[in-house]
C-alpha cells in the first residue's frame, strides 16, 4: 500500500500538491519511485497494519476505506515501511529466479528416479555431478527406457548449466535489508525477519508462542538453513556453534537453529555496519575473531 497523503470527505489535506493512492498492488514500488522522482511527498505504509486498523471499522466500503486511511494519516496510526532500492530489487530477482530454477531441476531429478524405480533401478545417494552418468549406466540394462529418460537428462544438464550462471551468492540478507541504517538496534533484525517468538499477555495470563514468521520468507529460510549447516557441516569450535549445540541439548534442534539464525542475522548486520570481516580460527576462547580487515 503506497499512499502519499490522504484526503477525507471533510476536506483535510496535509499537502495541496499531494496525490492519494490507497491500493496494495504488485507494482507499488514502481509507483513510489516514479512519484518520488517528481519530488512528491511519498509515504509507503504497511498494508497488514492498515488492514488491521480498517477491520475494526463497522462498515466496509471503498468510500469508508478512503476515510479510514485518511484518518490513519492524520492521527499517525500508520507504520511506514522501507522501499527497497533498484539494486536490491535486482538482486532479489536474481535470488528468486535461481531458487525457482533449482526447484525445477530437483523436480526433474525426482521424476527420473520415480520412472526408474518400478523397474528395480535405483540411483541411490549420488552427487550432483555423477547423477547423469549413474542414470545412463542404469539405462544400459533397460534400453527401452532410454528414449524416455534421455531427453529428461539432457534437459537437466542444460538447466544445470544455466543455473551455474545464476551465481549462488550469500546476498539474500543484503538484498532484503538494503539499508542497514534503518535498524536502530542490530537486535531488531531478527524480529524483522520473523525469528522472534510471539508473546500474548492479558491480565494475569501470559504465554509465549512460536516465531511470528513475518517479514521476508526467503531470508528467514536462508538464515535457518545456514544455522543447520553450522551444526552439521562445520566441525569448528565456533562460539556461536557451541552455544547452539548447548541449546539443542536443552531444547530441541529446531528451536536452537532458530536462535542461532536470529543471532546470525545480528552478526551479519554488525559486520555490515562496521565494515569488518569475519575470520575463523579453531580452538580456544578466541576461536572466532571479527576484526577489521
Amino acid at each position: 500500500m503506497a499512499p502519499i497523503c490522504q484526503k477525507d470527505s471533510e476536506g483535510f489535506d496535509a499537502d495541496p500538491d499531494a496525490i492519494e493512492l490507497s491500493e496494495a498492488l504488485s507494482f507499488s514500488t514502481w509507483l513510489f519511485t516514479a512519484l518520488a522522482e517528481k519530488a512528491l511527498p511519498m509515504i509507503c505504509i504497511k498494508n497488514r497494519h492498515a488492514k488491521a486498523v480498517m477491520n475494526a471499522m463497522l462498515k466496509q466500503s471503498a468510500r469508508n476505506d478512503a476515510k479510514d486511511i485518511a484518518q490513519m494519516m492524520r492521527t499517525g496510526w500508520f507504520r511506514a515501511v522501507h522501499v527497497k532500492s533498484e539494486s536490491a530489487q535486482t538482486l532479489r530477482a536474481l535470488l528468486v529466479a535461481r531458487k525457482a530454477m533449482l526447484g525445477k531441476v530437483l523436480d526433474i531429478e525426482n521424476l527420473i528416479r520415480g520412472l526408474l524405480r518400478p523397474f528395480r533401478l535405483k540411483a541411490g545417494e549420488i552427487s550432483v555431478g555423477r547423477f547423469d552418468a549413474r542414470v545412463r549406466d542404469l539405462l544400459a540394462w533397460k534400453k527401452e527406457l532410454e528414449a524416455i529418460v534421455a531427453p529428461l537428462l539432457n534437459a537437466r544438464s542444460a538447466m544445470r548449466q544455466q543455473l551455474a550462471k545464476l551465481h549462488r551468492v550469500a546476498l539474500t540478507f543484503r538484498a532484503t535489508v538494503d539499508d542497514p541504517a534503518r535498524f536502530k538496534k542490530p537486535t531488531n533484525v531478527g524480529a524483522r525477519f520473523g525469528l522472534t517468538p510471539r508473546r500474548y499477555q492479558s491480565g494475569q495470563s501470559g504465554r509465549i508462542g512460536s516465531i511470528s514468521k513475518c517479514g521476508d520468507e526467503l531470508t528467514r529460510a536462508m538464515l535457518y538453513e545456514a544455522a543447520i549447516a553450522l551444526f552439521t557441516r562445520i566441525p569448528k569450535n565456533l562460539k556461536l556453534r557451541l552455544w547452539g549445540l548447548r541449546l539443542a541439548r536443552k531444547k530441541v534442534l529446531k528451536r536452537a537453529a532458530t536462535a542461532v539464525a536470529r543471532a546470525r542475522a545480528v552478526l551479519l548486520h554488525k559486520i555490515w555496519t562496521s565494515g569488518t570481516t569475519f575470520r575463523l580460527a579453531a580452538g580456544g576462547k578466541r576461536g572466532r575473531v571479527a576484526a577489521a580487515a
